[in-house]
């Protein structure tokens, strides 16, 4: 054959040859594997429903405060001579303690006196009622007839006897500004300030501090009146069974806990925050007596309560999440389907939803969030086994209660 022939007709070999080349590839080619496709439906997780008695509380705050607080005053004048340790800001002390010694020098003096004007008006009292014996023996030996008052001198033993009166209550005035030269503590407490020290002269009703009683402490805790409602409210504070208040605040880094009693409502709203002010009182907050086992409660630490409310029968809790805005719930049937349901709700709060009707006991309420959900919609739970291929085993999606 002649070369140039050849070469010519080499190109269309070539290709020809490339052409067999693929089809025969192409033809031995796999077609892809088809896979059925599975529809999976949304997934939730559930709760069921469970149907219990429960007590309901409410949640306050409050700032501890002494039920008694006393500015303690001078009741006489005169230089301070001494000033007890206990009295100092923050100093604790018993009942009786003496807290503040006045200067005693004039008022000794002014009991001398009273004490002499008393022997005075004795002896002329005595005197006295000599002379009215005295008269009457006259008038027995010596005149006829009835004795007037003026002859047996009763009005001058009355003023004598009145003199005496005067004398004894002059002598109990000098023993008590005697006595109040000596300030004591008129109950345990501890001084929250004193504006008065060692050598002052104060006078009559010159504030020397303020004390607080540290036998009761009260918290003053603000309520709605929704949240009345659920309150037992004891009619006088002796009332015997007072619901509990559990106070709680963190000292040093760690939390406590006290157990007050709901004391009484101080009955008007407030006109500002149109508010109820509700008190609760906890006994010794120092721990001062032998007894007590709690760590001290100060005055003047922020506190959050938690007040022991009402009873209640057949409650349904929930997440509060789970109930929508319109008052339903999202149910999911035993066939996997949901079920919007109105339900009777008594009372919400920040983490629950309390509901008193609507409900049955063993239904499962659909805790996730589902979006647009309608009623018969398909979804399916976390222990629900998925679709499988024939030539696969079974898988079972597992999940905790409120995860996905």
């Amino acid at each position: 054959m002649n070369l140039k022939v050849v070469r010519s007709l080499l190109p269309i070999i070539i290709i020809a040859v490339a052409v067999v080349i693929t089809v025969v590839l192409v033809a031995a080619k796999k077609p892809p594997e088809k896979k059925q496709e599975v529809d999976k439906a949304f997934l939730v997780n559930v709760t069921p429903v469970e149907i219990k008695d429960l007590d309901f509380s409410v949640a306050s705050q409050g700032t501890v405060m002494p039920k008694v607080q006393t500015a303690i005053s001078a009741q006489v004048s005169g230089k301070i001579v001494n000033v007890s340790p206990a009295f100092i800001e923050g100093g604790m002390f018993k009942q009786g303690d003496i807290l503040i010694q006045l200067e005693q020098a004039d008022y000794v003096t002014d009991r001398k006196l009273a004490e002499a004007e008393l022997a005075r008006a004795q002896a002329l009292l005595e005197e006295e009622e000599a002379r009215g014996k005295v008269a009457e023996e006259d008038w027995r030996t010596v005149k006829n007839g009835v004795p007037t008052s003026l002859g047996l001198r009763k009005p001058q033993l009355a003023k004598e006897k009145a003199n005496v009166r005067a004398a004894e209550a002059q002598l109990e005035r000098a023993q008590r500004n005697l006595e109040r030269t000596t300030i004591r503590a008129p109950y345990d407490g501890l001084v929250k300030s004193k504006s008065v020290d060692l050598g002052q002269y104060i006078g009559v009703g010159r504030e020397l501090g303020i004390i607080y009683a540290t036998d009761i402490a009260e918290v003053r805790m603000p309520l709605s009146d929704n949240d009345l409602a659920y309150l037992d409210m004891p009619a006088d504070s002796s009332a015997a069974e007072r619901p509990s208040v559990l106070l709680r605040a963190k000292v040093a880094g760690k939390s406590q806990q006290w157990i007050a009693k709901l004391a009484r409502s101080e009955g008007v709203v407030d006109r500002t925050s149109r508010v109820i002010y509700a008190v609760a009182e906890i006994h010794d907050p120092y721990a001062r007596q032998a007894s007590a086992s709690h760590m001290p409660l100060k005055f003047g630490r922020f506190v959050s309560a938690d007040i022991s409310g009402v009873h209640a029968v057949n409650m349904v809790v929930v997440p509060r999440n789970v109930l929508r805005m319109d008052g339903t719930v999202i149910l999911v049937s035993e066939d996997r389907k949901l079920d919007i349901r109105e339900v009777q709700v008594q009372r919400t709060d920040d983490e629950y939803a309390y509901i008193s009707g609507g409900l049955r006991a063993g239904e499962m309420v659909a805790t996730s969030a589902i979006p647009h959900p309608v009623s018969g919609m398909a979804v399916r739970l976390p222990t629900d086994k998925l679709p499988i291929k024939d030539d696969e085993e079974p898988v079972t999606a597992i999940a905790s209660n409120g995860d996905q």
